[in-house]
């Protein structure tokens, strides 16, 4: 019986992940033109084929990473989004402290990074595979975030006409520095995270505090 055929469901899953965490690796690391199968196997401690059987060609290997990412970054985001304050006793404070976790965790997570390097070098290449990205992925995030802000404007926090709006503008607060700072190569410290967290906050509250 063919071995590869005869994994059991576990060890298969085991050896699919490790390809995808190497695939991601390889990607951001050389492009997807640089990128290439033996690169990835040699990193995953595969063969060739192993990953054909797994995946298929590299076109294909780059579709599955894509997805695998933006499947754990939204699973990753909705755990975050369980510290959000709803009933904040002081909003600014309790809000600047989310936003510091938010930022600090896009710091760490590697799945985030992967992310946001693989949507700046390929979506020009793959326009319709980072469209669903941005639905399913940066998308799915701002529709989370807009139903928080929708839950603190009804318990009077907040004023808004349009909750899309507000998280889309709340995220884009956020996250324009660490942006800045991740396409110059380096990540921001955790005391840089806090910094840009109350800035962003600040000006937020500013524009949607309910007076």
């Amino acid at each position: 019986m063919d071995t590869e055929t005869a994994e059991k469901p576990d060890l298969a899953k085991s050896k699919r992940d490790r390809i995808l965490e190497a695939a991601a690796t390889v990607f951001c690391q050389d492009g997807y033109t640089g990128a290439s199968i033996d690169a990835v196997a040699t990193k995953a401690g595969v063969s060739r084929q192993t990953i054909y059987n797994h995946v298929g060609d590299k076109d294909g290997l780059f579709k599955e990473v894509v997805a695998a990412l933006t499947d754990k970054s939204a699973a990753k985001f909705l755990v975050l989004l369980e510290e959000f304050p709803d009933k904040p006793e002081h909003l600014e404070t309790e809000l600047t402290a989310f936003s510091t976790r938010f930022l600090t965790h896009m710091t760490q997570d590697k799945t985030s990074r992967w992310l946001l390097r693989l949507a700046e070098n390929e979506s020009g290449r793959y326009p319709e595979l980072f469209t669903v990205w941005r639905q399913y992925g940066s998308g799915r995030k701002r529709s989370m975030v807009a139903a928080q802000l929708s839950q603190l404007a009804l318990n009077g926090y907040l004023e808004f006409d349009d909750a899309a709006l507000a998280a889309r503008q709340y995220m884009a607060l956020l996250t324009a520095e660490w942006r800045a700072e991740f396409q110059l190569g380096r990540f921001p410290s955790e005391e840089e995270c806090a910094g840009m967290a109350e800035r962003a906050v600040k000006t937020f509250l500013r524009a949607f505090g309910r007076r």
